[in-house]
C-alpha cells in the first residue's frame, strides 16, 4: 500500500503549542528554523537543541491563531515542554500540550479526496492550505499532513474513507523514509546534531537567523567542520523493523558505526534511515545489531547535500 493512495491517523505524534504576543520572539531564540519564514501559507521542519548542539526534539512547525504548533514524537513532548517552560518565564508566551485538540491524518496520493474537503494542495514541501479550520501541509511530493480540529475528526475521517483506502502508520513512515526525512524519537533524544539527520537539506535549519540554543555548534559544523556522520537510506532483507537507536556495526571497523533513525516495513523487507560514519559507508560492510547481524544495502536519497545552497537559507 505504501506506493498507492491511502490515509492513516498520525497517532505517534503530539502537539506542543506556544502562544502569546512573544511566542515568535521566544521561539526564534530556541529553534533551528527561522520563525520569520513561517506564514499561513508555509510550514517548516525544525529542531530544538541543547547547548552542545544535540537535538532534544525535531518537529514540523506552523503558525496557528495567536502562536505556533509543533508536531513531534509523543514521547518527547513532556520533557520538551518542561524544558522550554524554563526559558519562557520572562516572555509573554505560554506553552501547553494541545495534542487532544487536534487529530492529524497522513494522506498519500489523495488529491481528489482533499479537494472534496475544499483543500487543493501543492507539491512544494512546506506549502500550507487552510480551509474552514482544516490545515493541509505538503510534507513531500504526493504526501500531505491534514490537521483537523478534534471535534471534526470523525466527520473528516468518514469523508476520507469514502474515497481512500485506510493504511497504517507503517505505510506513512515508509514514505517518510523514502523522502529522506529523519526525525528525533525517544531513544535518539540528544544523540544527533541537526546535520547528522540531514535536517539542513530539508529546510529545517536556518544559517541566517542569528542566535539560538546550540547555534554555535551547528553553525561551526556547517562552516568549519567536516561532518563525519550523517544520515543514509538503507534496505534490509526480511527482518523485524528495528527500533530507533538500534546500533549498526561494521566488521571492517570491528565496532558500532551508527544508529537507526526511523525504519518501516517495505513488504519485501525493511527500509530505514540511519546515521552512519562516512568511512564505514564507503567500506560497504554494514550489519544490524551486531558484527554478524543481517547485512544492510545502501539506497539513494531523493536529495543531495549542498553546503553552499544550505547556508543561503
Amino acid at each position: 500500500m505504501a506506493d498507492s493512495a491511502f490515509f492513516c491517523t498520525l497517532a505517534h505524534e503530539g502537539i506542543l503549542a506556544v502562544r502569546g504576543s512573544d511566542a515568535g520572539k521566544f521561539l526564534q531564540g530556541q529553534l533551528t528554523c527561522n520563525i520569520n519564514y513561517l506564514s499561513n501559507e508555509h510550514a517548516s521542519l525544525g529542531a530544538r537543541c541543547m547547548v552542545k548542539g544535540r537535538m532534544q526534539s525535531s518537529f514540523r512547525i506552523l503558525p496557528e491563531g495567536n502562536g505556533y504548533l509543533l508536531a513531534m514524537a509523543s514521547e518527547l513532548l513532556e520533557a520538551q515542554l518542561a524544558d522550554l517552560k524554563k526559558y519562557a518565564v520572562f516572555s509573554k508566551a505560554t506553552l501547553s500540550d494541545e495534542s487532544a485538540a487536534w487529530v492529524r491524518f497522513g494522506v498519500q496520493q489523495g488529491e481528489t479526496a482533499l479537494q472534496g474537503l475544499g483543500v487543493t494542495v501543492s507539491d512544494e514541501a512546506g506549502a500550507t492550505i487552510r480551509h474552514e479550520g482544516l490545515i493541509a501541509v505538503t510534507v513531500s511530493a504526493g504526501r500531505v499532513e491534514l490537521w483537523v480540529p478534534a471535534d471534526r475528526a470523525d466527520s473528516v475521517h468518514g469523508q476520507l474513507a469514502a474515497s481512500l483506502a485506510q493504511g497504517t502508520l507503517n505505510d506513512w513512515l515508509l514514505g517518510q523514509v523514502r523522502a529522506g526525512i529523519g526525525q528525533v524519537m525517544g531513544p535518539t533524544r540528544e544523540l544527533f546534531i541537526p546535520q547528522m539527520i540531514n535536517l539542513q537539506a530539508v529546510d529545517g535549519v536556518s544559517f541566517k537567523k542569528g542566535c539560538y540554543t546550540g547555534q554555535e555548534i551547528v553553525a561551526r559544523m556547517q562552516y568549519l567542520g567536516k561532518l563525519k556522520r550523517r544520515q543514509y537510506r538503507l534496505a534490509l532483507e526480511q527482518h523485524d523493523v528495528p527500533a530507533p537507536g538500534a546500533e549498526i556495526f561494521s566488521p571492517t571497523h570491528g565496532s558500532s558505526v551508527g544508529e537507526v533513525v526511523i525504519a518501516a516495513s517495505a513488504g519485501h523487507g525493511v527500509e530505514l534511515l540511519a546515521v552512519l560514519s562516512a568511512d564505514a559507508v564507503a567500506d560497504d560492510n554494514l550489519h544490524l545489531g551486531n558484527l554478524e547481524g543481517p547485512r544492510l544495502t545502501l539506497l539513494d536519497l531523493p536529495y543531495e547535500l549542498d553546503r553552499d545552497r544550505e547556508i543561503q537559507r
